[in-house]
């Protein structure tokens, strides 16, 4: 049964996948999480919604699979010898535009997390948690290199800060976040925190 399950999950083509998910974000920013059907998804991407629920199961396992497949900065690929030069790495590999779209996402979806408890676990599970891991990994590398101390106090808040610079930056500036924004952020709160060179 397993089996069958699984072949069925499988059918979808990463290119018709990846449309899925692009029609599932533009619905996002049109109508927000709440509004958002799968009776539209399947009329956007002309698909049954009988596929879309045998394939994600429901809406808030789409949303969450197609934020993460929209992601273009994944962690666990950055290595570049020094924390700066990995958390500068990650910033780098987005452009303004696709940040501010990114930004105005998050907003989307802020309210819908708190009000739904099953977006609030799939999120949770399939994108806060493997980050912080990857954070996680990305700051070991730095203590092995001997670049933190590994009784450094800040070090289990690094994913706050990185969040907090973003969020803080739409409510307190009233604009998304920028490259030259974030990287000035990077350098002048999170690596001061962690206690490491900004010139390095």
């Amino acid at each position: 049964m397993t089996e069958v399950a699984t072949a069925r999950r499988s059918r979808i083509t990463p290119e018709r996948e990846a449309e899925l998910y692009g029609a599932v974000l533009d619905l996002l920013r049109e109508v927000g999480y709440d509004a958002l059907t799968m009776d539209a998804v399947a009329a956007r991407t002309r698909s049954s919604k009988a596929t879309l629920y045998r394939q994600w199961g429901g809406k808030a396992e789409l949303v969450v699979k197609a934020v993460r497949h929209d992601k273009h900065a994944e962690i666990a690929s950055i290595d570049t010898g020094s924390l700066r030069g990995d958390l500068h790495a990650l910033v780098a590999r987005e452009d303004d535009c696709t940040m501010e779209q990114n930004s105005a996402l998050m907003r989307g979806l802020a309210m819908a997390l708190h009000q739904n408890p099953d977006l609030r676990q799939a999120f949770r599970e399939q994108l806060v948690e493997p980050e912080s891991a990857e954070f996680g990994r990305l700051l070991q590398r730095a203590v092995d290199r001997g670049e933190i101390r590994a009784d450094c106090p800040a070090l289990e808040f690094l994913v706050h800060m990185m969040v907090g610079g973003v969020a803080t930056r739409t409510l307190l500036d009233d604009q998304p976040p920028t490259r030259d924004f974030l990287l000035s952020y990077i350098d002048a709160v999170v690596l001061p925190a962690l206690g490491v060179s900004t010139t390095s």
